[in-house]
């Protein structure tokens, strides 16, 4: 559907939807605090699409799915910025991994998503599956191990929001989902397949990733890939590097950052364009370089640009390059026409941008992730 003003459309869904079931082991799933808003209209905008209900859920599902594959944990955020993790006072239990905000994001944005990973089977692994479900993100592909714990990392916020992480999985349950445990169906329904490249440091998980991507091309599932290093949880720089670009050529579409291309070709200049074309192989639909509060560059075989992003007091920046993709796949898996539309593709990095501005305002990155409402206020007031 497409939601326009005079200076601006977006495409998407305009709905929330219910969750699929998911079945526990042991006990109930419980009530979370996390809790979706239902999606209004939004004044001065022309919207079209399916009609919503008077508690605001969709009277039919068939938003075209991304599948988001890998890790979901708790990140503890300290509630003072700019001080070391021993002298933090307190943090904040903010639930987090890269592909579940994906997931959660694009859900909050009205779409339709789902959610592959393991967690332990324990108080943090069954918070973060209430979650999921509570922002109507399907959680049938979730696993519980018995005998792993759910990951934890600790945030390092400094005053500029900008932070690091120490990881708590020696090893933790996301590491141990197994192939023979993937939920296939469930992969070749997606429009789009999310993914990282954390699933890819130690096995089994990295053979449950490849399976997972094998499958998804074969079924004709756009790939969509970020990255998102986190150079301390592998062996070494170099162990990283191979491991990101061993999966590269498979991607559809990617996002990185301006610290990671210069990671991934030794310390080149990532503002280089030619620099950042050496990263753009035959089969690649879209590569998006983020570049924090200055926006995002966009590449692709017949054009390339820049969109501005929007202006933002930035609290925690956990989450916002997510908040991003969920916003730009929430819009290519409703109408991947825009690859080829240059016009149309920067009004979707506009959205995308305004959703990781709204994300660094608050502390964590699945508590802070907008809704489409919000997204579109934003947009609505910076073009005032």
């Amino acid at each position: 559907m497409a939601v326009c003003s005079s200076a601006l459309c977006f495409i998407g869904g305009f709905a929330s939807y219910p969750a699929n079931p998911v079945k526990f082991c042991r006990r109930p799933v419980r009530a979370s605090g996390f809790c979706f808003q239902p999606l209004v209209s939004v004044p001065r905008l022309s919207v079209q699409g399916k009609a919503i209900s008077g508690d605001g859920s969709s009277e039919t599902n068939d938003s075209p799915l991304v599948v988001c594959f890998g890790e979901m944990l708790i990140d503890f955020v300290p509630t003072t910025s700019g001080l070391s993790l021993a002298d933090a006072p307190a943090f904040k239990k903010a639930p987090g991994g890269a592909p579940a905000n994906v997931a959660v994001g694009i859900a909050r944005l009205g779409g339709s998503s789902a959610f592959i990973g393991k967690v332990g089977e324990d108080e943090f692994g069954y918070m973060l599956a209430d979650i999921l479900k509570e922002n109507n993100v399907n959680n049938e592909g979730m696993r519980f191990d018995p005998g792993a714990r759910t990951a934890l990392a600790f945030v390092t916020l400094r005053s500029d929001g900008e932070r690091e992480f120490m990881f708590y999985r020696n090893p933790s349950a996301d590491m141990l989902l197994r192939e023979a445990e993937l939920d296939y169906n469930l992969i070749r329904k997606a429009k789009i397949f999310h993914y990282g490249s954390i699933s890819l440091i130690t096995e089994p998980c990295k053979s449950a990733h490849i399976a997972a991507a094998k499958i998804a091309k074969e079924a004709g599932v756009v790939l969509s890939y970020d990255p998102n290093l986190r150079l301390p949880l592998w062996p070494s720089a170099e162990s990283a590097r191979e491991g990101i670009l061993s999966i590269w050529e498979t991607a559809d579409i990617i996002k990185v950052s301006e610290e990671e291309i210069s990671f991934l070709t030794k310390g080149e200049d990532p503002y280089d364009d030619a620099v950042v074309r050496k990263l753009y192989h035959p089969n690649l639909k879209l590569l998006l370089v983020t570049e924090g509060p200055d926006g995002c560059r966009y590449y692709t075989k017949g054009f390339s640009g820049r969109v501005k992003g929007l202006k933002a007091d930035a609290v925690d920046t956990t989450g916002a390059g997510d908040a991003f993709v969920a916003g730009i796949l929430s819009q290519l898996a409703v109408d991947l026409s825009l690859l080829q539309e240059e016009d149309r593709l920067r009004d979707a990095l506009k959205f995308a941008n305004a959703c990781g501005a709204l994300t660094v305002m608050e502390r964590g990155a699945i508590p802070a992730l907008p809704t489409r409402e919000a997204v579109l206020n934003s947009l609505l007031k910076s073009v005032a």
